[in-house]
């Protein structure tokens, strides 16, 4: 039978990694934004589902590789994906990276075996020589943040915010515990709550306050407690720590292997100390833009923001010791002072438009047409695309579906475990 040739299409793949359970909505904002605002014609798909049999003969000037697909335990792009972007199935390949501080080791790799030809880093360019520069071959690093401002945020907060007077709860905040190996910053998101709980004991204020991983909030419910909070702490995205060569890491997996007990300041003394900033990688989180268009109050640790936000003007700084706590809380309690802030946040960050997914897709269009792709990048002829990468969609999703089957417990589980494996190793 003759070989069919290869579908040569206009306009940018983009690959991305999607669980089919409720994940963090900044995710599904910063993918949806490249199709909802590039002047270039964008096709998104999720990795989860394995690889379409149609992509095999598709061939794109662009593929875009999202930060969703980079896991810290391998990648979620199976072969298939691999063997059609090494075999010229995309042309100029672009990866968005987050959470660069860690497994550094094997994104290094990654890059320089697959070709990468662009990098989007939440690392500042003073430091790119000191990492991508010294430990990978990438041409092209360009500076962006976790996120911005989306249509839908601005959706939510018209419908989930809630007038100041009948906000019920005074301070709120979500975060979470990381491992010691990231240093005093990513330290510094449950340390936080804790000591401001501690101090505002008694206060009279009405707190919400959760470090637990079963108090994360999603979808929905984030945003209505997020409208629901007249005030919310805060501090820099990112790490203290950046483990170029995963000396950290494997030292620290070492250590409390040896001493499960290990304190953070034993472990600090013992390891970490010497590490601190050694890369600067701290950042403004999307959950800054968040609070800002639901006009609610930040009181953030002090910090660089990203050189975006600016203390005094879009939030209540608060010291990492605490030497202010009074001086802030009676800020936060001075009602006018509190309007001002949070509406000044909202007309700078949110109503300027300076820092929606909008402004933020047209540079990437920009950095997109100097690296002169291959192939154009304007839609032609795109009739029988959408049909090749959806002809076996069925298939893919019944395999998710199967594989789901080998994590639940119910009757009879065992007997169908073999099938299921039987059915994922079919290509």
């Amino acid at each position: 039978m003759p070989v069919k040739s290869p579908l040569l299409v206009d306009g940018i793949l983009l690959l991305y990694h999607h669980p089919l359970l409720l994940n963090a909505p900044t995710i599904m904002e910063h993918v949806e934004a490249f199709e909802r605002h590039s002047r270039y014609k964008v096709w998104k798909l999720n990795t989860e589902l394995g690889f379409p049999r149609g992509l095999a003969r598709i061939r794109f000037p662009v593929v875009v590789l999202h930060y969703s697909l980079w896991g810290t335990t391998g990648y979620h792009l199976d072969e298939g994906f691999l063997s059609w972007l090494d075999g010229g199935g995309g042309g100029r390949k672009i990866a968005f990276f987050q959470d660069e501080h860690h497994y550094c080791g094997q994104r290094f790799a990654f890059i320089d075996r697959h070709g990468i030809d662009c990098i989007y880093s939440l690392i500042e360019p003073r430091y790119v020589p000191m990492v991508y520069g010294k430990y990978t071959s990438a041409s092209r690093v360009a500076y962006n943040i976790p996120g911005y401002v989306s249509d839908d945020l601005l959706d939510k907060a018209a419908r989930f915010r809630l007038p100041p007077a009948e906000r019920p709860i005074d301070i709120g905040y979500r975060g979470r515990e990381l491992s010691y190996y990231m240093g005093r910053g990513a330290r510094e998101k449950t340390e936080i709550a804790h000591e401001f709980r501690r101090r505002a004991a008694g206060t009279g204020l009405s707190l919400d306050i959760d470090t637990r991983e079963g108090g994360r909030l999603y979808g929905d419910s984030w945003h209505r407690f997020l409208g629901s909070c007249k005030g919310f702490l805060g501090v820099e995205a990112g790490v203290s720590i950046f483990d170029l060569e995963d000396a950290v890491r494997t030292e620290y997996e070492r250590l409390i292997r040896a001493e499960p007990g290990m304190t953070f300041e034993e472990m600090e003394e013992r390891l970490l100390s010497r590490w601190e900033d050694n890369i600067y990688y701290r950042t403004i989180s999307p959950r800054h833009f968040e609070a800002a268009a639901f006009e609610t109050c930040q009181v953030l640790y002090e910090g660089r923001y990203s050189g975006i936000l600016t203390p005094l003007r879009h939030y209540i700084p608060l010291k990492k010791d605490f030497s202010n706590f009074d001086e802030a809380l009676g800020m936060f309690r001075d009602e006018t002072f509190r309007r001002e802030i949070t509406q000044c946040a909202r007309r700078e960050l949110i109503d300027s438009g300076k820092y929606s997914y909008r402004n933020f897709i047209r540079s990437f269009d920009e950095e997109l047409t100097g690296m002169r792709p291959a192939a154009g990048l304007d839609a032609g002829d795109i009739s029988g695309v959408d049909a090749l990468l959806a002809a076996d969609y069925a298939r893919r999703m019944f395999k998710v579906k199967a594989k789901a089957l080998l994590y639940k417990q119910f009757p009879g589980r065992r007997y169908l475990v073999r099938w299921v494996k039987a059915i994922l190793r079919r290509p």
